[in-house]
């Protein structure tokens, strides 16, 4: 008798509810912060008011990550990181195409500064690495290690493998 009330109840619960509640969000949405509400958490990370994203296809590292230099001396390339993202946002407004969320709930987007994307820029600059299979950003990945541009002038941990081993 148990069963057939708790089978009552959850059927039950569902009436007029949409039939595909939790589908109903759309998949993709735009964020944007004016200048003065932006801040750079990290490498890969902004905030944006109050809301945190995460830059897709990109992997920088973090702080307090050490590497070396052209010259072989170290520097903490997680605060160049940060501090490259910085230079590309220059103090302008940020526009931001988000996609999903990453396993700490922060939203996975594509941002615009000033009509310059920041996840391609890290990359081409040499702060970032290209993280997924994205024919460009491997493209613009390899260019800036040809080059020897940021992290790729001396060496450096992936930060992938950098935060496992911490």
């Amino acid at each position: 008798m148990a069963l057939v009330g708790v089978l009552i109840v959850g059927a039950l619960s569902g009436i007029g509810l949409p039939p595909d509640l939790m589908g109903s969000a759309p998949r993709e949405q735009d964020w944007s912060a004016l200048a003065a509400e932006v801040r750079i958490v990290d490498g890969d990370t902004l905030r944006l008011g109050d809301r945190t994203l995460r830059l897709s296809g990109v992997d920088a590292p973090e702080r307090g990550q050490t590497c070396t230099d052209a010259g072989g001396g170290p520097f903490d390339c997680g605060a160049a990181a940060a501090e490259a993202l910085s230079r590309l946002v220059n103090g302008r407004s940020v526009v931001c195409r988000v996609h999903g969320h990453d396993r700490f709930g922060r939203g996975l987007g594509v941002c615009q500064a000033g009509g310059a994307e920041l996840n391609a820029g890290l990359v081409s600059n040499g702060w970032a690495i290209a993280y997924g299979d994205s024919p460009i950003m491997l493209a613009n990945e390899a260019a800036a290690r040809l080059s020897g541009r940021g992290l790729w002038a001396g060496g450096f941990t992936r930060p992938e493998d950098w935060r496992r081993r911490q």
